[in-house]
């Protein structure tokens, strides 16, 4: 690549990797960030190593040929929209990476609506349990280009893929990929729900004969587009006997089975991850005993499904990364005992009625906080109690105050955080903290 003829879109943590990156390597990127200066972090270093601009993006992007576009920039936007009609080249940092990797390392890269960051922390810990030398990058952790990705030393790079990232990719290629599962999300970012799932496949596009593609069979909408996928493929499933699948019991794997009566990961869709997270490895590791240990020792990533404290026999679980409908379809799935949960957020386009079946079956009362909370109000209460609260203290405590012994109050709010809160890691901190401070009756 000719690194001096780079520039970068948008400032957060992958375009800043990449910045550095550049710069390590010899070149000098031009970055280009539409917020004022005092809204980016470390705004002075950037502008002591690099040639920068702030509060808006000019003409001068136009004349590099390569454009490193951060993820969150939705490709709808004005520039974007002039680039392209341009004709320079966008790429994402998941592509600029590819591009600079040293061919040593292979690939494990991993897509889908839900579960990528437990399922690439499972292989992360596999492989490490394995004795290889493994980096966990991408949509989780730091950066992809924030590694030494460009030397020697790494067997595997493990990607957890967005689609966001995956929209401007050109030429990179995974070893092994996997999509987990393709349901409605972000829509507010896609003309349509087919878009977005031609977003995932993108990490198909670039698979060659020897590539592995890891599917989940009982996916409707992956299962239709199984014919377009290049390679070897191999499939899990809850469902039926294939390649991978769960008897009730446990995970059968060709003669090897797995039992999961010691894991600490709650529900069946962590049975669906495990299972795809052990055939992304099961070409390089061939040790059952290693495979059991380590599903034992996995601990749960934080708030996903997150079990953070038991108060009087009330249990509270954070599930704030549940940010789309079929993540709180999971959730719900996991508990037989009453269910309080807690709903609502910043809205993403989703159809929040077609949790009105699951809601009736396993939830006693309904939560609601967020821009979303009138639109869900309007939605359930003809059929459940609801409430409605301004913050996220209020609705804790009063679910608390409403709950008996043997109860769940469940944070999984089926909607993004930025209406009220940072991120959905800023929203299960808050709510960890309110249920830590939290008196015994």
């Amino acid at each position: 690549m000719e690194l001096n003829n780079i520039a970068i879109l948008g400032l957060a943590r992958s375009g800043i990797a990449a910045a550095y990156k550049i710069k390590s390597m010899n070149g000098a990127p031009f970055l280009s960030e539409f917020r004022k200066q005092n809204k980016v972090k470390d705004s002075t270093s950037l502008i002591r190593d690099f040639d920068c601009e702030f509060g808006g993006h000019t003409d001068r992007l136009f004349d590099f040929k390569t454009i490193i576009v951060s993820p969150g920039i939705p490709l709808l936007i004005p520039i974007i929209k002039k680039l392209k009609k341009n004709g320079n080249e966008l790429i994402s940092e998941i592509e600029f990476g590819f591009r600079i990797k040293n061919s040593d390392s292979k690939i494990i890269a991993v897509t889908g609506s839900n579960g990528k960051s437990t399922t690439v922390s499972l292989i992360h810990h596999f492989l490490k349990s394995a004795g290889f030398n493994s980096i966990l990058a991408g949509n989780i952790g730091e950066a992809f280009t924030s590694f030494a990705i460009e030397k020697p030393g790494f067997d595997f790079i493990v990607l957890e893929l967005s689609s966001f990232q995956l929209d401007l990719i050109k030429s990179f290629q995974a070893d092994i990929s996997a999509i987990l599962n393709i349901t409605p999300d972000h829509l507010n970012r896609y003309n349509s729900f087919d878009d977005y799932a031609l977003s995932k496949f993108k990490i198909f596009q670039n698979n060659i004969e020897n590539s592995i593609a890891i599917i989940n069979s009982d996916d409707e909408v992956i299962s239709k587009k199984i014919d377009e996928i290049k390679g070897s493929i191999k499939k899990f499933s809850m469902e039926t006997k294939t390649d991978m699948y769960f008897d009730s019991e446990n995970i059968r794997f060709g003669n090897n089975s797995y039992n999961l009566k010691k894991s600490k990961l709650i529900g069946q869709h962590n049975i669906q991850n495990i299972m795809a997270a052990i055939l992304s490895t099961s070409d390089f590791i061939d040790d059952k005993n290693l495979y059991q240990n380590a599903i034992n020792t996995f601990s749960p990533l934080s708030h996903r499904m997150e079990f953070c404290k038991k108060i009087n026999g009330i249990s509270f679980i954070n599930d704030s990364k549940a940010t789309n409908t079929d993540s709180v379809k999971f959730a719900l799935k996991s508990f037989s005992n009453p269910v309080r949960i807690i709903l609502g957020g910043s809205d993403k386009g989703e159809d929040f009625s077609i949790l009105k079946p699951l809601l009736h079956k396993h939830s006693c009362k309904i939560y609601l906080i967020g821009e979303t909370r009138n639109t869900m109000k309007n939605l359930f209460e003809k059929e459940h109690r609801i409430e409605l609260f301004e913050n996220l203290a209020d609705c804790v405590i009063k679910a608390y105050k409403d709950a008996k012994n043997g109860d769940i109050v469940l944070l999984s709010p089926a909607c993004a955080s930025y209406d009220m809160f940072i991120n959905f890691e800023d929203r299960g901190n808050k709510f960890k903290e309110i249920v830590k401070n939290l008196d015994e009756k």
